[in-house]
């Protein structure tokens, strides 16, 4: 009997494990499947951004300046995180990035309401297309600027290195041209040479 008690505490103890295993793993599914479903809707977006962006009127337009906005702030994100990586004094610079990307994105969905309804409405909004015109080019300067600022810092770190590096080989290159030490067995000749003249030399 007590075996038998022994036989189902195993069962149930390895019942649970599996329970518990199974749950971990239906959890895991779960949220690398909401991952999956985001990612799949990004692309999804991209791609429908890039097809309506190859045609032709305000809606295309909009969308290929969604396309050059997203390339800026991209663009730009790696010129920071790369200026991080080299551990440069960027001050409150990555601050200011990320204020631009989030209006970056809030001005991204305003363009993409925008072709949205022009694409479904004869109605053109000029005053509304042009203010969009207007904040992209502010925001795209923007990133021009900063990547300009960190491309002209990147330009001055190679500049000193590479001043550096010339004045080392100048260094070498003038230690090279120097009389080299003379040979001990040469000067040993020279030696015996004076000393035999002298021999010959004395009455």
């Amino acid at each position: 009997m007590a075996k038998i008690g022994e036989f189902l505490v195993i069962v149930l103890v390895i019942l649970a494990f599996l329970l518990l295993l199974g749950g971990v793993g239906i959890y895991l599914l779960v949220k690398l499947g909401k991952k999956a479903a985001v990612k799949a809707k990004e692309a999804t977006t991209r791609l429908t951004t890039h097809v309506n962006a190859m045609g032709t009127g305000d809606a295309a337009e909009v969308e290929r300046l969604r396309l050059d906005l997203r390339r800026e702030v991209s663009l730009t994100r790696q010129a920071v995180e790369h200026a991080q990586r080299e551990g440069w004094g960027l001050g409150d610079l990555p601050r200011l990035l990320a204020d631009l990307t989030a209006q970056a994105d809030v001005h991204d969905s305003q363009l993409g309401m925008y072709a949205q309804q022009r694409r479904v409405s004869p109605y053109v909004d000029h005053v509304t297309l042009d203010r969009l015109r207007e904040h992209q080019a502010k925001l795209t300067a923007m990133c021009a600027r900063i990547r300009a600022d960190l491309l002209s810092d990147q330009v001055h770190h190679t500049s000193t290195g590479i001043t550096d590096l010339s004045s080392r080989t100048d260094l070498e290159i003038e230690a090279r041209r120097q009389a080299p030490a003379p040979d001990p067995l040469d000067q040993i000749d020279e030696l015996y040479r004076r000393t035999m003249e002298e021999r010959k030399d004395r009455p």
